[in-house]
């Protein structure tokens, strides 16, 4: 199977729409890659900053639409420039020159087929750090597969781990099942993580973002990947949720401490030794990226 745009199922929406032909479905975006941000970015896990920065490209719109986004002014395809792929591939290049670690390809699913066209391009000219694909796990198996040998290490978020949840809070009930099928498929293709200087070159790293009131939810998805993968990948355990305006409770706050620490006590009984976690300090809207087309 090749990526495509025509009939477009790339994510799990499987909208089905020719986005060659300017029509849009659920991520809001045509077949023309749009990036609203391509700048160094310091406030990833260590293993993917490291000291100079991870080469993090800002792609607009979404698959998922989460209610409580952070970067919803991106997300809902208000903001970014489109660009061709050649010019991606370029901007790759110009990362890599700055001193990036790596090159960050956040919320990629939807442009999947010309962001392997960018990298292929890229690496002829002569780009080698590792290629990370940020994403929400609501990835098509299918569009994974295809990515095979292209990406270097997958940092998939695992954002619900009930239909419940996933229904009220990003309108995808199947949610859970997909992203453990695209989680799989990812750690199939990666399965044993590798380091060099202390950068994440291979390898698998989930994140666990912690929301208010949901931390029975939380350790059951650290359970299951704990318990499905074992130490082959890296859980990286967020507590930055930024509620943003109009949030209806729980959402309208930020986690607490003990909400924080009651999940950090549950990842040290089951074992875990492959993670990350944050200081407090990170909820705020000082770590959200500014959106102004840096680096395009």
């Amino acid at each position: 199977m090749d990526l495509s745009y025509k009939k477009c199922t790339l994510c799990a929406r499987r909208c089905a729409i020719n986005r060659e032909l300017s029509e849009r479905g659920f991520c809001k975006m045509t077949d023309s890659v749009t990036i609203a941000r391509a700048a160094l970015h310091n406030w990833e896990e260590p293993v993917i900053s490291g000291t100079r920065g991870s080469g993090t490209v800002f792609f607009s719109g979404c698959s998922l639409g989460c209610v409580f986004c952070q970067n919803r002014e991106i997300s809902g395809g208000e903001k970014g420039t489109s660009i061709s792929k050649e010019r991606l591939a370029e901007i790759m290049l110009s990362l890599k020159a700055q001193g990036a670690h790596n090159i960050n390809l956040v919320t990629p699913t939807h442009f999947a087929p010309s962001i392997k066209d960018a990298i292929l391009i890229a690496k002829k000219e002569g780009l080698d750090i590792p290629i990370v694909y940020n994403t929400s796990s609501y990835d098509s198996v299918k569009t994974l597969k295809e990515l095979d040998g292209v990406v270097d290490v997958y940092l998939p978020d695992f954002k619900y781990y009930t239909e419940k949840s996933a229904k009220k809070l990003c309108f995808a009930e199947d949610y859970p099942d997909v992203a453990r099928r695209a989680i799989a498929e990812m750690v199939r293709q990666r399965p044993s993580p590798k380091f060099e200087d202390g950068i994440m070159t291979t390898g698998v790293m989930v994140r666990i973002l912690l929301l208010p009131s949901h931390v029975a939810e939380a350790k059951l998805t650290l359970k299951y990947l704990y318990e499905t993968y074992g130490d082959s990948i890296y859980i990286s355990l967020m507590n930055q949720y930024t509620p943003m305006p109009n949030m209806s409770p729980p959402l309208d706050r930020r986690v607490t401490r003990i909400e924080y620490y009651d999940l950090l006590a549950y990842t040290e009984k089951l074992g875990v030794k492959n993670g990350f976690t944050q200081e407090f300090g990170t909820a705020t809207e000082a770590f959200i990226p500014k959106f102004d087309n840096t680096g395009i």
